[in-house]
């Protein structure tokens, strides 16, 4: 939405100012113009500020002696500035005034720098845009403490408001610093003329708008090479051959501690216990993911500490219908099947 309530407004066919009291829809508003309440589409309105720099005078003739204008500034393309220490690169905005037949300022252009006030050059792709069409477009460099003239905006075209976005890059690029780097700008229409009679206030030539202050570095690779992990004893696979890889599906396993292990004497029973359940974990998920109608786990009778940690983990996992501990020919009471539902 444009506009929002309480904000000042130009009645185009009267020329009157006055505000909006109430967003009615998408075309249409409640202002009041003297004390006079009444609607209005959004096109018979416009924000009063392009008026009053184009048709009013703003400040007393005392002041205007004191005025800066832009045609006191060089126009070189790159120039040095008064930088000394890093302070990061911004885009500077330079209302141009003029004054018209009955001698009052009005502001005709702005002119557009990029500021450079880093150690550092910079490669960049500017482009400036109207309502999301790009209407310039430039590329090129600046050097350390440098303002870069880009180009003139006529001040009648920014009713609308003004879109920057700006591709850097190194010029002497570094490894631990990022390929290039992007930012964007959104000024509206409303918050830069209001900037703009702030500047006149204050007797000042720049609207500056920081872009960034230290170039990013270059973003951590997560990446573990290949090569490093088997060295270091994994197995590597090909992701597209990745089901040869993985083991068939089994309708019945046995986890005892000699048949997951040749070697197991050095373990204590919670370590042997802590394999056991990873193995039941790695059987379990693959009979899932083959679709079997069921699954028996071998865990013997002993104690009972592995056959308890299984229920347990069955009750609360997924996709499991039922499972059965009972007597059994083959396993006696040391097996747990297991059902499927998908």
């Amino acid at each position: 939405m444009k506009y929002q309530i309480g904000d000042e407004i130009l009645v185009l066919h009267s020329n009157e100012e006055g505000r909006i009291i109430e967003i009615m829809n998408e075309e249409m508003v409640m202002i009041e113009v003297r004390g006079v309440k009444f609607p209005a589409y959004m096109d018979q309105i416009d924000f009063p500020y392009f008026k009053r720099f184009t048709e009013k005078k703003l400040f007393p003739e005392k002041k205007a002696a004191q005025k800066i204008f832009l045609d006191q500034i060089p126009k070189e393309k790159i120039q040095k500035n008064d930088a000394k220490d890093e302070d990061g690169v911004g885009l500077n905005i330079v209302p141009k005034f003029s004054l018209d037949d009955f001698n009052d300022e009005i502001v005709e252009s702005l002119k557009i720098y990029l500021s450079n006030r880093n150690r550092v050059g910079y490669q960049f792709v500017y482009e400036q845009a109207f309502q999301g069409t790009v209407n310039f477009s430039i590329e090129s460099s600046i050097p350390p403490f440098t303002d870069f003239y880009i180009h003139d905006l006529p001040f009648a075209t920014v009713s609308d408001g003004l879109s920057f976005a700006i591709d850097f890059s190194l010029m002497e690029p570094h490894k631990k610093k990022a390929a290039h780097f992007e930012t964007s700008l959104k000024i509206k229409a409303k918050q830069l003329f209001q900037k703009i009679e702030t500047l006149k206030d204050n007797n000042q030539t720049t609207l500056s708008y920081p872009l960034f202050v230290t170039y990013p570095d270059q973003e951590e690779d997560n990446h573990i090479a290949i090569d490093v992990l088997r060295n270091a004893g994994f197995k590597v696979y090909d992701a597209s051959k990745i089901k040869q890889n993985i083991p068939a599906a089994r309708s019945v396993v046995d986890l005892h501690i000699e048949k997951i292990m040749d070697r197991h004497n050095h373990l204590s029973n919670a370590e042997i216990l802590q394999f056991q359940l990873e193995e039941f974990e790695k059987w379990f998920e693959l009979a899932q993911m083959n679709h079997l109608p069921s699954i028996i786990f071998i865990h013997g009778l002993g104690k009972g500490k592995l056959k308890a940690e299984i229920h347990d983990l069955l009750k609360v996992k997924k996709g499991v219908k039922q499972f059965i501990n009972q007597y059994s020919d083959f396993y006696g009471y040391g097996a747990t099947e297991v059902f499927f539902e998908y």
